[in-house]
């Protein structure tokens, strides 16, 4: 056997989409520097948790990490998928920050992947379990990945801090991901939400909704937002409310927003950081917050919303040896960090020219051409 050689990197940043690149292109990866100055150094919980998930995903996987922390080698197997595979995502994050990774891993598996994750299906920092099933899920359709296989089930919901959700995940195979030409993101021509409740008042969730459609009753009249109402098994360990809105256009595209808000309990009050130690957001002003946030995520143009242009880059560069052309708002953060990994990894390259009459960018790549080789075939 020949020694193995590394890809060597160094920092903490961007380390789900480095594992997930270095596991789709097989290259094994040394990473060092992880959160190396601050107070407590190394791996977080979430990314030990998000390698444990990688391991379970594939076959012959090697992980080393130092005594620290700070040093990771990890050199990927063959990307296996396979049923009844259940994975606890912890409470250091949500559920949906392990999704977009599980999926394009999930595609390009051997075998369809079935598995249960554990955890926080809503949370603040993370796309809700909610704005993938209704906004990720059609995005993938575009690619050619057949709808008849994907599925997420929301079995029992769960909030921070101690989370207790549950989710039934399906992903199927492909072969290969079809370029797509997508410039044309429409006009809103519907909009429609989930309110979720879990070990609350019904009350607030009704709320919410009342307050979220008084805003787009006043731009359209197809609004409507389901409510969600969890309790005893169903509603995980902690109490909490939020809201997951998307708008439909008349081209296909799904822009979505989402938050939650959630009680810290006891003690834990002290060391919730942030907006949580304050008064928590009355549910009517949650509603209307977010439908000015879903406004705001229309007003910027593109086919997708600033959440999902990390994944749609993604898809873009894995795509067969063709090209693929997306418009979307204001290049975020998460979506530049993504745009330079592909770079890294893939060596594609984007093209990015700015349409100042919009004020959106349209983007143009040539795929990839990843194939999946170890695809069963029926």
């Amino acid at each position: 056997m020949g020694k193995i050689t590394y890809k060597r990197l160094k920092g903490s940043q961007n380390m789900r989409q480095r594992l997930l690149l270095a596991t789709l292109k097989s290259t094994p990866v040394l990473i060092e520097d992880i959160h190396a100055d601050d107070t407590l150094p190394g791996l977080r919980p979430h990314e030990i948790s998000l390698l444990r998930l990688f391991e379970k995903l594939t076959d012959d996987c090697l992980i080393e990490i130092n005594e620290t922390g700070t040093k990771l080698k990890y050199k990927p197997g063959i990307i296996v998928g396979g049923s009844h595979l259940v994975h606890d995502c912890g409470v250091s994050r949500a559920i949906g920050y392990f999704l977009e990774p599980l999926i394009l891993l999930g595609l390009f598996a051997r075998k369809t992947l079935v598995i249960i994750l554990k955890g926080i299906t809503n949370d603040s920092k993370d796309p809700s379990v909610d704005t993938f099933r209704s906004t990720t899920f059609p995005l993938l359709k575009r690619f050619g990945v057949p709808s008849e296989g994907l599925k997420l089930e929301i079995k029992s919901r769960g909030v921070s801090p101690h989370g207790g959700g549950e989710v039934h995940l399906a992903i199927p195979t492909v072969q290969h991901l079809t370029a797509t030409m997508w410039t044309d993101e429409g006009m809103v021509k519907r909009i429609r939400g989930e309110a979720f409740t879990t070990r609350v008042s019904v009350q607030l969730g009704n709320e919410m909704i009342y307050a979220a459609r008084g805003i787009f009753n006043r731009l359209l009249p197809d609004v409507y937002i389901a409510s969600d109402y969890r309790k005893r098994s169903e509603a995980g360990n902690s109490s909490g409310y939020g809201i997951s809105l998307v708008a439909e256009t008349t081209s296909g595209c799904c822009i979505s927003a989402d938050t939650t808000v959630s009680y810290p309990r006891g003690d834990e009050e002290e060391d919730i950081e942030g907006e949580e130690k304050k008064e928590l957001i009355p549910a009517a002003d949650v509603g209307e917050k977010l439908a000015s946030v879903l406004l705001e995520e229309i007003e910027k143009g593109g086919v997708v919303d600033s959440t999902h242009q990390g994944l749609l880059f993604l898809l873009c560069a894995l795509c067969v040896n063709d090209v693929s052309k997306v418009r979307v708002g204001k290049l975020s953060p998460y979506g530049i960090e993504t745009l330079r990994e592909i770079r890294d990894f893939l060596d594609v390259q984007f093209v990015i020219k700015p349409d100042p009459s919009t004020g959106t960018v349209i983007l143009k790549c040539w795929g990839s051409g990843m194939k999946n080789l170890s695809r069963k075939t029926t």
